[in-house]
């Protein structure tokens, strides 16, 4: 335990001593948990498990009661007529750009009449597995590059239940791939500024292709919104790496050298020296419509361009829809849109209710209490198409609070609450963010150099998920129990039983239930002894109470969740299996295959819901 003079205000509140009587509040009634006996079995009416222990395994483990079962893995086709997944050369250009892509994200079912579809996301590729076939474990043709192209964006597929399994139905007409190739319209204020024309588009209103695409959302009339994150690792400046880029691109992250995906080897809009203005043509969330296969994707410039994570849509009680959306990256900040027009059941016009409305980021104060800021062009400086196009610099203008990297926020279906992922941040009161803005330690971002992240939790005004103002506490501080007794230790509501570190994914089911899936460190080792794996937990918001329902194989991100219409089966994503030491991991296929990100169903063995 540190001394009382090294002690900052949050060592204080978070001793452990006070953890141990049962209760942690943090400033002015932020956050109140109550200790949760650790035999006790979390249970809803029609959910309930023994929780299951965290481990190093190669496999998925759920409670007993349940199974597991894979639906798509990474390469298997979409189409009759192609290979399956060839474990020797990972597949071709041709042979990707008709399967399932890699490093499933964020995903949603959908019911098109009788037929039910999922839509998943394809963030990107681990180029040490995608290309594991060559020896330098990274592209080294035109094909190579084609083929990690075609294994981003978002799979569109319709799935069947036969012989109580979920399979992917072959040649449906809704069956569909959406890659960094796809024509897609640019939508909102932006269309046509300069700020979004190239060569290639002088018109600003056409772009191709949508890659690292993160979390998601689904709207009230049916479409997928799908979420651009690090889009910016996919630029480079071949011949040039002294070209000097604008300060709004550094902003973004944007380098004169990529990932080493390589994809301006074969597309010279890549080659951000010559086509400086192309990496504006990303990072937005992109609309797709599931039940029309032909239309194009549509970006939605309105609704602000950051390193989007998800995108929780929820109709206000006025018919407005607003959206919730965080800005992954050290230090960023947590935005919300409210559209202009509002939302009719059944109406024509709800398609284009995403073409305009106004955009906001958060300030929460000390208090626990915040609001939302709007970002017009009186309160930035800036015209509303560069606020749509440079929303972070916009953020900075205003004094938004610099977040633990804002990641998965989910609204509860049951009352107006909003969740959201803070999962961790290593620079936390260190240093500035991409910006310069400062990140210091306080509010919901309480711990210096932040390893474990935490969850905080807003309430509109009012319940009015339109009102300027909020309260907000902390629901859960992840931590480890097990190593530390200080503020690392976590909030009353971890125990050594459920611990976890990097919050990540997040959603309510229908029941009220919040599942968190996290990404975070699976050494097991030191500060994250006791861990193991990567998971997913179940929590009930009311009483605090959280437990783990599963933990996936060797170094996968669990990731994205969807249910089935009927509520009896859950759709969980297995991100980037094996993603370092991929000859130590062989999941979902076993024996000595390449480890592949995977859809798994999840469903009760006596037929019961799952949500």
């Amino acid at each position: 335990m540190k001394s009382t003079e090294s002690m900052t205000d949050f060592d204080r509140i978070i001793d452990r001593r006070e953890l141990l009587k049962g209760s942690l509040v943090l400033g002015a009634g932020a956050f109140v948990a109550t200790a949760i006996p650790a035999a006790r079995v979390l249970a809803h009416p029609t959910i309930r498990f023994n929780p299951v222990a965290a481990n190093g395994h190669d496999t998925v483990t759920v409670p007993e009661g349940f199974e597991w079962r894979v639906v798509a893995a990474w390469g298997d086709p979409l189409w009759s007529g192609e290979p399956g997944f060839d474990q020797v050369t990972r597949g071709t250009a041709a042979s990707q750009a008709m399967a399932f892509g890699d490093n499933c994200d964020g995903m949603a079912f959908f019911q098109v009449n009788d037929r039910y579809l999922l839509a998943v996301n394809n963030e990107y590729c681990n180029r040490n597995i995608i290309y594991g076939n060559r020896a330098s474990g990274l592209p080294e043709n035109d094909d190579d590059v084609h083929k990690g192209m075609a294994a981003h964006g978002v799979s569109v597929f319709e799935v069947a239940r036969r012989d109580g399994q979920w399979r992917i139905v072959l040649d449906s007409p809704y069956n569909r791939k959406i890659t960094a190739a796809t024509p897609a319209e640019i939508t909102g204020p932006a269309r046509g500024h300069d700020l979004l024309k190239t060569t290639a588009d002088p018109t600003g209103t056409r772009s191709l292709g949508t890659w690292n695409n993160c979390g998601n959302g689904v709207t009230p009339w049916g479409t997928f919104l799908t979420c651009e994150e690090n889009f910016n690792g996919y630029f480079a400046a071949p011949g040039q790496p002294e070209a000097e880029l604008s300060d709004a691109l550094k902003r973004y992250g944007v380098k004169t050298k990529d990932r080493g995906y390589d994809w301006s080897r074969v597309d010279d809009r890549f080659d951000v020296a010559r086509n400086p203005n192309e990496p504006n043509r990303a990072g937005y969330i992109v609309e797709i419509d599931p039940s029309a296969p032909q239309s194009a994707p549509k970006k939605r410039t309105a609704m602000g361009r950051f390193k989007h994570e998800n995108c929780e849509v929820v109709v206000a009680d006025s018919g407005h829809v607003v959206a919730y959306m965080g800005d992954d990256e050290r230090g960023e900040f947590i935005y919300r849109f409210v559209s202009s027009g509002r939302f009719v059941p059944g109406a024509e016009g709800n398609g284009d209710l995403l073409e305009d409305g106004v955009l906001s980021v958060a300030k929460f104060e000390e208090d626990g209490s915040g609001r939302w800021i709007e970002l017009t062009p009186e309160a930035t400086g800036m015209s509303r198409e560069e606020i749509c196009v440079l929303s972070r610099v916009a953020g900075s203008r205003v004094g938004a609070t610099t977040m633990d990297r804002p990641e998965w926020v989910a609204a509860n279906p049951h009352k107006a609450e909003v969740y959201c992922c803070l999962t961790n941040n290593k620079n936390r009161g260190i240093k500035p963010n991409a910006g310069g803005d400062p990140t210091p330690v306080g509010g919901p971002n309480p711990r210096e150099a932040n390893r474990y992240g935490q969850i905080v939790r807003w309430v509109p005004a009012g319940g009015d998920h339109t009102a300027e103002g909020f309260s907000w506490d902390l629901f859960v501080i992840a931590g480890n129990p097990g190593v530390h007794d200080d503020a690392r230790a976590g909030s009353a509501n971890v125990n050594v039983d459920n611990m976890f570190n990097s919050p990540d994914g997040l959603a309510f089911d229908s029941l009220g239930n919040l599942w968190i899936q996290t990404d975070g460190n699976y050494s097991n080792e030191g500060d994250f002894a006791g861990m193991g794996n990567n998971q997913m937990l179940m929590a009930d918001v009311e009483t605090g109470e959280i437990r783990r329902f599963l933990v996936g194989p060797k170094e996968c991100e669990i990731t994205g969740i969807t249910w089935s219409t009927d509520k009896r089966t859950m759709f969980v994503g297995i991100q980037h299996p094996g993603e370092d030491n991929p000859a130590t991991c062989h999941f979902p296929d076993g024996g000595s295959s390449v480890p592949r990100s995977a859809v798994i169903a999840v469903t009760r063995t006596d037929g019961g819901y799952v949500g």
